[in-house]
Parts: structure tokens; sequence; C-alpha cells
């Protein structure tokens, strides 16, 4: 009977010790929340018109970083009204691992709402639409790639 609970002591003793080694793992949930609150900073600074830190999201010279710089040129072409909005909402759907050339890639479904404004006039003539966006892991951080509809 000593024996018993001895080794169930020890079994609990042992699975609380190495539950605490488990830590410096990047679980999918925790990768999930990083990617979505990367997204989520990479529209809130468009919308800021803040482009530095929005490329800061990117990886650069890949297709979203490119967009931001796009998209600093369209406002820096209607400066001559000085009434630009830029007004970008995302709702994150889903986030699913993607398997394409990196095993640490993710593909999120997103549906995106474009309602930018220049001069009081609407620039985009489809406002709502559904976008993939890729994101990898570069070192310790999460980094925007590219989209597709």
């Amino acid at each position: 009977m000593k024996r018993k609970c001895l080794l169930i002591l020890t079994i609990l003793a042992l699975a609380l010790i190495l539950s605490g080694c488990a830590a410096g793992i990047v679980t999918p949930s925790t990768d999930e929340a990083k990617i979505k609150n990367v997204i989520n900073e990479y529209f809130s600074a468009l919308n800021d018109q803040n482009w530095s830190k929005a490329k800061s999201y990117c990886i650069y010279g890949e297709d979203l970083y490119n967009d931001v710089i796009q998209w600093e040129n369209i406002v820096n072409s209607y400066s001559y009204c000085d009434i630009v909005h830029v007004n970008i909402l995302v709702d994150i759907v889903s986030v699913n691992m993607a398997f394409i050339g990196d095993p640490y890639d993710y593909c999120v479904q997103c549906v995106m709402g474009d309602n930018t404004t220049a001069c009081g006039n609407f620039l985009n003539d489809d406002p709502y639409f559904l976008i993939y966006l890729h994101l990898m892991k570069v070192g310790d951080s999460w980094k925007m790639s590219y989209k597709h509809t």
C-alpha cells in the first residue's frame, strides 16, 4: 500500500515538474493570437497612415510591403484636398496552417472592408470582400507576406 502511494505521489510530482517545461514551446493557439495581433496592428497602422509602422509588420519587398508603398502614394496623390481618411476594417474569420513551402506559414481568411475616402469620395467601388493573408515566421516575429482573393 505504501509503495502504491509513493508511486502515485512520484508520478504526480513528476507531472507537475514537467508541466513547467513547456513554457518555452510555442503552441498553435499562441501563434494564432500573435498572428491576429500582427494583422490588426498592420491595418491600424494603415488607418493611421503610419506607413513605416505598417511596413514593419511585413516582409521587406513582399506583396503586402509593396501595398503599403502603394497606399502611401495614393494618399499623397490626393494631397491637394487635405482630406484623406484611410478606413480599412478587417474581420478575421479563420487562422490555418498553410504548408506552402515552409511549415511555419499561416493563411488567414478575413473579410475586409475598405471605406477609404479622399476629398469626400469613396475610393473603392466594392468595399467588402473576402481576402486571404499569408504570414511567415521571421525570427521570433510573424510577418505578413502576400494576399489573394
